[in-house]
């Protein structure tokens, strides 16, 4: 088992930035490739961002390529999502993912542990 809280979301203007954390315990964080995911009401939850088990491979949703930012901590067992240049439509609720595999994938199916997730609401 491994437990995941995000810590970090609020309100923001537009613009503005924002970074959330995600602390794992339970299990070697290092095992695991990470994801971050997000959900707006009345939406599905989607992909936002993937990092590597080293942090050496990055992946990113169209919508928040060069203004998002993943990494991760090992030896802190944390992910980061660095948020520059925000918009009102990334308002959502912010999720972490781990996924005990090698590659890193998009679709929520394949991860197997999930946070409780971090409002983040962007005003204009």
């Amino acid at each position: 088992q491994v437990q995941l809280v995000e810590s970090g979301g609020g309100s923001v203007q537009a613009g503005g930035s924002r970074r959330l954390s995600c602390a794992a315990s339970g299990r070697t964080f290092s095992n695991y490739v990470m994801g971050w995911f997000r959900q707006a009401p009345g939406k599905e939850r989607e992909f936002v961002a993937a990092i590597s088990r080293s942090g050496g491979m990055t992946h990113y949703a169209d919508s928040v390529k060069g203004r998002f930012t993943i990494s991760r901590d090992n030896a802190k067992n944390t992910v980061y999502l660095q948020m520059n240049s925000l918009k009102p439509e990334d308002t959502a609720v912010y999720f972490c993912a781990a996924n005990q595999g090698y590659v890193i994938y998009r679709s929520t199916a394949v991860y197997d542990y999930w946070g409780q997730g971090t409002q983040v609401t962007v005003s204009s």
